[in-house]
């Protein structure tokens, strides 16, 4: 299935034939869309996507930074947006203008965001705004009833967010746990195809994907990962299905691929991907399905994490032998603390052509409003 993707260039000929076919047979603007993403994509395998996270984390990037960062998405012509979660700081600040709490009001000012966005709008949950959220710093809240609340807010339709709207395919089958211990579909992990490429959000957190700070929950954690690790490789077999040139993953947490990386991720073998430093392991089983279906599908593997606040695009996934996994690429968006102020605010731009080689071209986007250290020119 081809779902929509927006784009603000003039329809061609084939396009606005679809459209006005499309016209004849739906009322409603969103199902219009919806019949005529297939064929804009087809018609055009070459476009831009956006990818951000890890934002905002204090007033000033929640009243100034991501605004700034929004009008610059909105500037520029994008298929689609994907947050890869942490709607706030590890920790709520005292004395905020803003919700740093997990209070309701934290994700009523992210849908705010979401929706601000002209092009589709993508969000996967992350370990601040569900994990983290039984710190009493947090409000010591009860972590799965925040993620409850997540799936109300956010994934209670097929629908993404923005101005513009794509369906997507949504986990259905009652895998996870919520926070009375019943078993429900993890709605928050989503698919889409655009232009020939298949992307997915998956559930994957920080604090050890829950099994580690205030509140680790092992059975929550054996849930989620077993759907997870479905969800991910079912991605895999509607990409072949479809003939999809690539596969991109949007998640939020650094599980850590080697052991050059012990500042900003788990310290792990990169042959057997068991973690070496000592700390409960919430990404083995993952990464060790995830690498058999890369090896597999041979075409290129994007993975897309935030949660160590650093922007970097590199191949550190290594198969048992060692050797590289050439197809593999990651990509670890921005994020940032409140100290730095708007300093790291700003997104990545992915641009994307079926028709190439690699498929994905990364192109980091400082917005000019949010820059600090050196003034835009």
């Amino acid at each position: 299935m081809n779902n929509i993707s927006y784009k603000s260039t003039p329809l061609t000929r084939k396009a606005q034939k679809v459209r006005s076919m499309c016209l004849k047979v739906f009322a409603a603007p969103i199902f219009v869309m919806a019949c005529m993403g297939a064929a804009i994509a087809d018609d055009d395998s070459s476009y831009a996507i956006g990818l951000w996270g890890d934002l905002p984390y204090s007033d000033v990037q929640a009243t100034t930074g991501v605004p700034n960062l929004i009008a610059d998405m909105n500037s520029q012509r994008l298929a689609f947006t994907v947050h890869d979660g942490d709607l706030k700081a590890g920790n709520s600040i005292p004395g905020s203008a803003t919700v740093t709490t997990c209070a309701d009001g934290l994700y009523t000012q992210a849908l705010g965001y979401f929706n601000a966005l002209k092009a589709p709008s993508a969000f996967t949950p992350g370990d601040n705004d569900w994990t983290d959220c039984d710190r009493p710093k947090n409000g010591a809240y009860n972590s799965l009833e925040r993620l409850d609340h997540e799936r109300l807010v956010f994934f209670s339709t097929p629908y993404s967010f923005g101005q513009h709207k794509m369906r997507q395919e949504v986990q259905t089958a009652s895998l996870c746990l919520d926070a009375n211990g019943k078993k429900v579909p993890c709605v928050e992990n989503r698919r889409w195809t655009v232009g020939g490429v298949t992307y997915a959000t998956l559930n994957i957190q920080g604090s050890c994907n829950n099994l580690c700070d205030t509140a680790p929950d092992q059975a929550e954690f054996d849930a989620r990962n077993a759907a997870n690790i479905a969800w991910m490789q079912e991605t895999f077999d509607a990409a072949i299905a479809r003939k999809s040139a690539a596969v991109m993953f949007v998640t939020q947490g650094d599980p850590g691929f080697d052991l050059s990386d012990g500042t900003r991720a788990p310290l792990r073998d990169p042959k057997s991907l068991v973690e070496t430093d000592g700390q409960l392991d919430g990404f083995q089983t993952f990464l060790s399905a995830l690498r058999d279906e890369v090896v597999a599908f041979r075409k290129p593997v994007a993975y897309v994490h935030g949660d160590s606040h650093y922007f970097r695009v590199d191949k550190p996934f290594l198969d048992a032998s060692g050797k590289r996994l050439e197809n593999f690429t990651r990509v670890e968006t921005y994020g940032n603390n409140a100290a730095n102020g708007n300093n790291d605010v700003n997104w990545v731009k992915v641009y994307v052509n079926a028709e190439s080689r690699e498929v994905f071209a990364y192109q980091p986007q400082i917005v000019p409003g949010n820059r600090v250290a050196v003034p835009a020119p």
